[in-house]
């Protein structure tokens, strides 16, 4: 059968972004923690030593059981295995271009940059606090938020004390930079 009939349900396999990361933005250097780096290469060091040749043995025996039409154990494997390797390379870029920023360098200052915890303050009073993280590694649900998001890009260079401005979907909002604070690092 020609190319031209073949099923591409995988044609998102040459993709770089996975789902519900958001991309990079164009020109823009992967920034990362030092602990979302060993994070991201722990994930693809498991996949690429652990995972994969697990999901290979299983296809390959599954292979073997004849009819591969009906056969689950050989349609997930397959599945699976796609999914793996669209992992890896996804792992791969976006650990290609990582630039490892260590905020433990910036302890004691209060200035925000990259891997700041910062406290701020909005109109109303409302005080918030979070942790400025690389895309890979920033995880909302524990403050952590993505050095491309609105509000780090308001909070950064600002120092404790600066007022910001923040553009919102409610229009435009004024917050304080109450408090600033990087990790120790390990010497100190």
């Amino acid at each position: 059968m020609s190319k031209a009939f073949t099923k591409e349900t995988d044609s998102s396999d040459d993709e770089d972004d996975e789902v519900g990361l958001p991309a990079l933005p164009q020109g823009t250097r992967n920034y990362m923690t030092p602990g979302g780096y060993q994070a991201l290469r722990h994930e693809l060091l498991t996949l690429l030593d652990d995972e994969r040749p697990k999901v290979v043995e299983v296809v390959s025996w599954a292979a073997k059981n004849g009819d591969r039409s009906e056969n689950g154990d050989y349609l997930y494997g397959k599945k699976r295995l796609r999914e793996i390797d669209r992992r890896i390379r996804f792992l791969t870029k976006r650990l290609d271009i990582a630039e490892v920023a260590d905020p433990s360098l910036h302890h004691g200052n209060d200035q925000v940059f990259f891997g700041a915890t910062v406290t701020y303050a909005n109109e109303r009073g409302e005080e918030r606090t979070v942790t400025i993280k690389g895309v890979d590694e920033s995880d909302s649900s524990q403050g952590e938020i993505s050095w491309i998001a609105p509000i780090a890009r308001a909070l950064l260079k600002a120092r404790i004390g600066d007022e910001v401005q923040l553009m919102t979907p409610g229009g435009l909002e004024r917050i304080e930079v109450i408090d600033v604070k990087y990790p120790k690092g390990s010497g100190g």
